[in-house]
């Protein structure tokens, strides 16, 4: 039972005013401060497993696709600056091949070899990376549950 106090106030049966604030927290604006900043401690205490496999293989998977996007490119560029038949005559000039074999680099680094090892090299990335991941959520769980996780403070600007 309450009745309507001062400024629409609601007023309890024993002259307490009645708030939706819990007890103890009864604070107002101007007993902050407006310059200071909050702080709050707050601890990661778990990591979900399934939810660090899910991002950890996607992050995997853009490396991965950017380092075969990245290979085809370099490739490209030092195909057409005339690195590899620079490298292709330097390696004749060597080998001095005069039986009549041909010596042809592009046998061994052409484009197709050189971007299927990356899509290669990709997809193992993308393995090792997402069970890495999830095993270091495991094992920061087990950790975290011994020592009490990791202390973190935020403060608001």
């Amino acid at each position: 039972m309450s009745t309507a106090g001062q400024a629409g106030t609601a007023v309890r049966a024993d002259g307490s005013p009645s708030s939706d604030q819990p007890a103890g927290t009864s604070f107002s604006p101007a007993e902050r401060h407006p310059s200071a900043p909050r702080r709050v401690k707050l601890s990661v205490s778990r990591v979900d497993p399934w939810s660090a496999m899910k991002l950890s293989f996607l992050l995997s998977v853009a490396v991965g696709i950017a380092g075969v996007v990245m290979v085809a490119v370099l490739w490209m560029i030092l195909s057409s600056m005339g690195v590899f038949s620079d490298m292709n005559r330097t390696v004749e000039g060597i080998l001095n091949t005069t039986n009549g074999a041909k010596f042809d680099l592009m046998d061994y680094i052409g484009l197709g070899r050189v971007v299927s090892l990356s899509i290669v090299i990709a997809v193992i990335d993308v393995i090792l990376m997402t069970a890495i991941s999830t095993l270091g959520a495991f094992l920061y769980n087990v950790c975290s549950s011994l020592v009490g996780g990791l202390q973190i403070t935020l403060t608001d600007d």
